[in-house]
Formats: C-alpha cells, structure tokens, sequence
C-alpha cells in the first residue's frame, strides 16, 4: 500500500536528520510548515534546547499583508536578526521533510537576507 503524505514527510524527515543536527556552535534551522503558517526555530540537539524562534503568528509578522511566500521570508528575516543578535552566524538547514520549494525557500532566502550562512 502506498505511503499516506505524512507518512511520506516522516521517512523524509527522519532521512534528514540522520545528517543534520545541531550544536551549540552552529544549531539546526528547522522549519515547520502548517497550511496557513509558518515557523524556524533555531535547536540546540546536543541540549534539546530551542534557542531562537520565529513565526507567522509573530505580532510584528501577522500584522503584515502579502502572499504566503512573502510572509515566510519576512520569518526567515526575523529569525536571521534575532540569530544574529544571540551570537549565531552558521547554521545547518533541516527543511523539515519539506520540498525546498515555495514557502520553504522563501524563508531560506530571507534568512539568507538577514545574514546566516547556510
């Protein structure tokens, strides 16, 4: 029997995470997509510790109008900022399971933007 989607997404994501993972030094950028939001976190794996995050259901984010991909970049841009201001520059970028397409790239760029190198 075929794979259901969240199924699909799972054995994706679990394949991703076998390579990425995140430290101290340089946390893992993870990022979750719903049908109408957006969210990055940046992980400590070592820990298990959230360090920075960011989302569409931010107040200075869902106050702005625009497409969906619009919103993600301005997420990826806030997350950036705020990494920056905690002291990261480098990064490693979990997609999530997710196709690095659309809203996904969309905050990739504006993370990119706002200055992490990944």
């Amino acid at each position: 029997m075929a794979l259901s989607k969240t199924e699909r997404r799972q054995r994706i994501k679990n394949r991703i995470r076998k390579v990425v993972s995140g430290t101290e030094a340089r946390p893992r950028l993870a990022v979750f997509r719903s049908n109408k939001e957006i969210y990055a976190q940046l992980v400590d794996d070592v820990t298990g510790k959230t360090l920075v995050a960011a989302s569409s259901r931010d107040k200075e984010i869902s106050s702005e109008k625009g497409t969906k991909s619009e919103i993600a970049t301005l997420v990826g841009k806030a997350i950036g900022e705020r990494a920056k201001s905690a002291g990261f520059e480098t990064v490693s970028f979990d997609r999530g399971g997710y196709l690095y397409h659309g809203r996904v790239k969309s905050l990739a760029e504006g993370a990119r933007e706002a200055g992490l190198k990944f």
